[in-house]
């Protein structure tokens, strides 16, 4: 299904435009598609006058209903891209892409390893002023992210976190259990590296940041470090190199993979035990 040209703004409009071409095209109504579809007339209303943004499996019906070949699934991530800063579009796109990821984070569960509620609570809070429905958007992006460890050839995957990411979690103890469950699910995969920095390790590189290193086909890399809400891709060789050995510190400090398992075994017991105080 081409673009016309009054479809070239902003991908939340364009994708609302030609959801209301398919449809009208096809010669149904609202309730028409929704019947044909099984998502309910008001909110694919919304979508379509923009009010509300479609979700992953609202824009997967319409390309299997209309046989569009993945045009609205590209266009929602197309505008779930636009959410993020603009330092974050391209490395993003170079994530997917990417032969390698190391991720180190110092008080949060890293993005490519949270569960859905583990994230949805983490943006509510962090979040307050957006609405549910903006939340959730960012949920589904987060987790279309995670589908790259899925992958038939993934990337090599080497998270490191503080242990303050599971004592102090930002999240309920019931999100927590089923969080840290999914992490050692993960971490069974030989493809992925999970490492705790424990509290032992008082003072190291990176703390309250997070970094995450990546190497790309062509072999050259790219880091993204984060701080307190702000960002900043680095491309710079020098610069590079600097963050690769404060990668390479934290990573001598933190426990072996095998003790670094027994931590989360044991703090997944603790929030067994504690139920859902």
């Amino acid at each position: 299904m081409e673009l016309f040209d009054d479809d070239r703004t902003t991908p939340s409009v364009m994708l609302s435009r030609r959801m209301r071409r398919a449809r009208e095209g096809a010669g149904l109504s609202l309730r028409g598609l929704s019947q044909q579809i099984s998502f309910p007339y008001g909110f694919i209303g919304r979508v379509e006058r923009g009010e509300q943004r479609a979700s992953e499996g609202l824009v997967k019906a319409l390309d299997e209903f209309f046989r569009t070949d993945n045009l609205f699934a590209e266009l929602l991530l197309m505008a779930q891209e636009l959410d993020v800063p603009a330092y974050d579009r391209d490395f993003l796109r170079s994530e997917r892409e990417a032969l390698r990821i190391q991720v180190f984070t110092s008080s949060l569960v890293p993005g490519l390893l949270q569960t859905r509620d583990y994230a949805r609570e983490l943006f509510r809070t962090s979040l307050p002023w957006e609405t549910a429905d903006e939340a959730e958007a960012r949920v589904e992006f987060r987790l279309k992210r995670q589908q790259l460890l899925a992958k038939k050839q993934p990337p090599f995957y080497w998270a490191i976190m503080d242990e303050a990411a599971l004592r102090r979690p930002a999240v309920s103890r019931r999100t927590m259990r089923e969080q840290i469950s999914h992490i050692l699910t993960v971490g069974e995969s030989e493809h992925t590296f999970i490492q705790v920095l424990p509290f032992e390790q008082a003072m190291y590189p990176m703390m309250g940041g997070s970094m995450t290193l990546l190497l790309l086909r062509d072999g050259s890399s790219v880091a993204n470090i984060e701080s307190f809400g702000t960002g900043e891709a680095v491309r710079s060789p020098r610069r590079l190199a600097t963050h690769v050995q404060r990668f390479d510190v934290v990573r001598a400090m933190a426990l072996p993979e095998k003790e670094s398992r027994e931590v989360l075994r044991g703090y997944l017991k603790e929030y067994e035990d504690e139920g859902d105080r």
